[in-house]
């Protein structure tokens, strides 16, 4: 069949040719079918191991900061609720400037894993509020999100040292900020009763075996006849080369019946 001058072939036309073989005007040659990749075993696991690793990231930045800040603030939350549970039945009344003059009592002890105290430290925020549970077993404690009491140490409002312990990440970060401590700021802790209040005095960097930072006098040349709180965590994180220790010294006691510290009410919600 040949075509004439400002013919065009139709389309039935063109498919009759190409049965017959019969050129048809285009003489591209036809593409052959574009091969698939060969599927590789170690192409396949490698991809298998990049994309665990990208889950074990996502897994890790959960635990270590997303829950962290949520199970804060759930602490914070149970805090309050704590604290104004012991303080049912009092007088509301205006924020306390300054501790009372009398000596404080003594905190009851509780018994293993019992929370029996709140830990409130300024520096770490107005939502910083943990509790802290008796004994220091990893297990039954301190990943139940709680700051842990050394038992053999001595208890708030008792002369020696009132030893506790947490973790720095994970479980709430109980300690994350230790390391930014300053002199002079003000630690608290809250039981039944009131609250105490100790200053910060200065950390210290010991390896794990360093237990003369739980000696009724603390290692650091304090005076014999007064009241510590020693706070205890891992340095540096996620490592337990060494023991990051932060030493503070009672300075006043804030009964529940003439209200909360003023530094501390906004956090406590009380009074």
């Amino acid at each position: 069949m040949t075509l004439g001058h400002g013919e065009v072939m139709t389309r039935r036309e063109a498919r009759a040719a190409q049965t017959s073989g019969a050129p048809t005007g285009d003489s591209t040659p036809p593409r052959s079918p574009r091969e698939r990749p060969r599927v590789s075993p170690i192409g396949v696991l490698g991809e298998l191991f990049i994309t665990a690793g990208v889950v074990v990231l996502l897994f890790i930045g959960w635990q270590q900061w997303f829950n962290d800040l949520v199970v804060g603030q759930q602490l914070h939350q149970e805090g309050i609720a704590q604290s104004q549970q012991w303080s049912a039945g009092t007088p509301d009344v205006a924020p306390a400037v300054e501790p009372s003059p009398d000596p404080p009592p003594v905190a009851a002890r509780a018994g293993l894993t019992e929370r029996f105290a709140w830990l409130i430290v300024p520096r770490f925020g107005d939502d910083y509020f943990r509790p802290i549970a008796e004994g220091t077993s990893t297990t039954t404690v301190l990943n139940r999100n709680n700051l842990g009491h050394y038992p053999d140490t001595t208890m708030p409002g008792e002369e020696g040292n009132f030893a506790i312990a947490a973790h720095r990440k994970a479980y709430g970060g109980n300690l994350e900020h230790i390391g930014e401590l300053r002199a002079g700021d003000h630690i608290y802790v809250e039981t039944p009763a009131g609250w105490y209040r100790y200053s910060f005095r200065n950390l210290e960097y010991v390896q794990p075996s360093g237990v003369g930072v739980l000696n009724a006098v603390p290692q650091t040349q304090l005076a014999a006849d007064a009241q510590y709180i020693t706070l205890t965590s891992c340095n540096p994180f996620f490592s337990t080369a060494e023991r990051i220790i932060a030493y503070g010294v009672f300075d006043g006691w804030f009964p529940r019946e003439g209200g909360a510290p003023d530094e501390i009410a906004d956090t406590v919600r009380v009074g």
